[in-house]
């Protein structure tokens, strides 16, 4: 009987299968541990994809190849043993490559909440490494370096357990809740007041307010923040506002520290602390940084990297003496070595993190410890403002930088013009087959997302103008009911302003009569078409370019976050794809130019005649908004002309605030892990001026006094 594998090839299986695993298995940990953090730094859906594989393949090797030790056990010919011991000496590697490197525990938040299923991962792994071993005795000759690598793989997966555990989210809002508060003992206050009353004696209650506690190590306006004290300060209100994760209330003390704080700072530095902040919640969800970062954490890291190396030193003298294979010789130095090379990496990680410059102390400013990591963390600083040269720039993007630094774009005229039916019947036959393969595997949006999605990176002038915009809506916001008004509104607080004339009442309807995704469609396309029309007339300025890039930006987190927005975009994505099938019709009808595509595109859908709504002549079964944009970009055109920018730039402000307040908090720490958003920034920043519903602004608690006499 032919078999329908070769024997040779069985023979090569048999042969290298084990060894094959658990080179597999190093090769997997030193590309996490070294290409991990990519993954807060770039959106390219490739790097995260091959992160992503990585992760998932790591386990499910160092799984597989404890399976074949096991069952590879009694296989060899050889009466001495030896080769059993070698397996059993693999078996602890395994446990290492399973607690997985520092830089990566979790890939989504999701993960964290499987720490359960990890914990009798641990346990079950253990068994069956122990299993192994027991099998080799009492021939073991390697069983003392075995035994302090099963001590170092027990560490390390322990470590990992516990990181994911303490990174789920109910554990996590646990360990912020402080302890409970019963107030004052109102029984006991209430029996002395009516024993009091019995004894005829004048006897009141009164309440004394808690005494306003001043605010704490804040800068002077005028004292610069060097890079050490970002890093400080922003550990300082990370420690408070990681709260904003689980929907934990703060106090208006909370508040009114934070505010202060952020009033006194320039949008440079507001913007590099809050980077440094949102790179600490990165690490405590995702990595091992809470465990390793404490005093057991270094004992326990101490133990398993001298447990390592003395194996390493006991194996060396031990298998001159006994005889080995020299393939398996090199296998095992390689995983030993490979073993003590990871946790160098990791070592130096743990120096050179912000976790380590939290303990500086602002006093040796002047020693030379200060002074490396002030230079160290120079290189960490947001590429927007700083300059250096290219080759510096470039090696600080890919190594240093906390998260992407970029604003990814998405624009629906540009979409509808290339996916409109194309007048070549044979190359648009070809196209609809293609896109039919692809949904039917459910990637039309993976592919669009690859296609179309562009990023640029954040320009400083639209962070300052963000910025400047938002602390002037945080100095009026001093009671709950303004505050929750601001944070509510998406444009209708821009129009109310003094600087427009009465006829911004007329552009009411398309911000506060309409859903919020219809807005977004509504002014995204009115902004295109403004856009093309001034841009083809010369016409450039900051506003200009502001409201262009935010109004691609958001048209990308409505279309291509839906998870993001869904809380807010109630029926967006049938909106979108009412849109774009009324858009691909009308550009269908007629050839357009190419080079002025776009803009020819704009102007046509301006020309159309809009006398008569749109719904009034097709009903309200198609939710497009096509034409309804066009109105509106005629509306800017005819009442606004030299104001419209500025109006239109502080709409789309508006328009993002209210994205980023009202998406749900762990979403925002989700995209953490996958390059950041500019719309985390803007929701931390409304945090820190106080602008939300997170906070409790009745003034201070008061204290009950029980007064006897006059």
């Amino acid at each position: 009987m032919v078999s329908a594998i070769p024997i040779s090839v069985k023979r090569i299986w048999d042969e290298w299968n084990l060894r094959g695993s658990i080179i597999l298995s190093l090769s997997l940990q030193t590309f996490l541990i070294l290409f991990a953090p990519f993954r807060k730094r770039t959106e390219n859906m490739s790097v995260i994809l091959l992160i992503w594989s990585a992760y998932l393949l790591a386990d499910w090797v160092a799984n597989f190849a404890v399976g074949l030790i096991s069952s590879s056990q009694g296989e060899s010919p050889n009466p001495d043993g030896n080769h059993d011991a070698l397996l059993a000496f693999w078996a602890p590697f395994l446990l290492l490559h399973l607690g997985g490197p520092d830089t990566i525990t979790a890939f989504a938040l999701e993960d964290n909440a499987l720490w359960l299923r990890h914990l009798l991962g641990l346990i079950f792994q253990v068994v069956a490494a122990l299993y192994v071993f027991i099998q080799t005795l009492p021939k073991n000759k390697l069983w003392l370096p075995t035994l302090l690598l099963f001590l170092a793989g027990v560490i390390k997966y322990a470590e990992r357990t516990r990181a994911l555990f303490l990174a789920s989210l109910d554990n996590f809002k646990e360990s912020m809740l402080k302890e409970p508060d019963p107030g004052p003992n109102y029984a006991k206050l209430m029996a002395e007041y009516s024993s009091k009353k019995d004894s005829k004696l004048p006897t009141r209650i009164e309440m004394t307010p808690e005494p306003d506690r001043k605010i704490r190590n804040v800068p002077s306006p005028d004292e610069r923040l060097d890079n050490v004290l970002v890093v400080q300060n922003a550990y300082r209100f990370f420690k408070i506002f990681k709260g904003l994760i689980v929907d934990l209330i703060f106090s208006f003390r909370e508040r009114d520290e934070s505010r202060f704080f952020f009033y006194q700072r320039t949008s440079e530095e507001a913007f590099s602390l809050i980077s440094v902040e949102l790179n600490f919640i990165y690490e405590v969800l995702y990595t091992k940084v809470v465990v390793v970062h404490s005093r057991v954490g270094y004992v326990f890291r101490f133990l398993s990297f001298s447990a390592v190396l003395v194996a390493l030193l006991l194996f060396n003298s031990f298998e001159k003496r006994i005889k080995l294979h020299h393939i398996d010789v090199g296998i095992t130095y390689m995983l030993l070595l490979g073993a003590i090379g990871l946790d160098t990496i990791a070592f130096f990680k743990l120096i050179f993190s912000d976790w380590t410059v939290i303990s500086l102390k602002e006093k040796k400013k002047k020693s030379w410890i200060y002074g490396i990591f002030e230079r160290y963390l120079k290189l960490k600083r947001p590429s927007c403002f700083t300059s250096s040269p290219y080759c510096l720039d470039w090696a600080r993007r890919i190594f240093f930088r906390r998260w992407s630094e970029s604003v990814s774009s998405f624009n629906l005229i540009d979409y509808c013009l290339k996916e409109r039916p194309k007048l070549n019947k044979v190359i648009d036959c070809g196209d609809t087959v293609w896109l039919k393969v692809i949904d039917t595997f459910g990637l039309r949006d993976f592919r669009d997302k690859m296609k179309y999605v562009s990023s640029k990176p954040l320009d400083k002038k639209l962070w300052e103008f963000i910025f400047e915009e938002l602390k002037k809506k945080s100095k009026v916001a001093n009671d709950p009911e303004t505050a929750k008004r601001i944070c509510s509104a998406r444009g209708y607080w821009v129009l109310q302003d003094i600087p427009w004339n009465s006829d911004s009442t007329t552009l009411m309807p398309y911000v506060s009569d309409v859903d919020y995704d219809q807005s977004l469609l509504l002014w995204h396309i009115a902004t295109e078409i403004c856009y093309n029309n001034d841009n083809a007339k010369g016409r450039k300025d900051d506003n200009i370019k502001f409201s262009k890039t935010l109004s691609d930006y958001m048209l990308y987190l409505l279309v291509m976050q839906p998870t993001m927005m869904s809380s807010i975009a109630g029926i967006g994505q049938i909106r979108f794809r009412d849109t774009c099938a009324e858009a691909k019709r009308f550009f269908s009808r007629s050839e357009l130019k190419q080079r002025e595509e776009q803009s020819e595109a704009c102007k046509r859908i301006h020309e159309v005649n809009t006398d008569v709504r749109p719904v009034a002549v097709k009903g309200d079964r198609s939710k497009s908004v096509l034409f309804d944009a066009s109105i509106l970009a005629k509306e800017l055109d005819n009442k606004f002309k030299g104001k419209k920018w500025e109006l239109m730039s502080a709409v789309w402000v508006e328009l993002l605030s209210y994205a980023a307040n009202h998406c749900r908090a762990n979403t925002h720490a989700q995209l953490l892990s996958k390059g950041g958003e500019l719309v985390t920034f803007v929701w931390l920043s409304m945090a820190h001026f106080g602008i939300g519903e997170q906070f409790q602004i009745s003034k201070g608690h008061a204290r009950a006094e029980l007064i006897v006499g006059k």
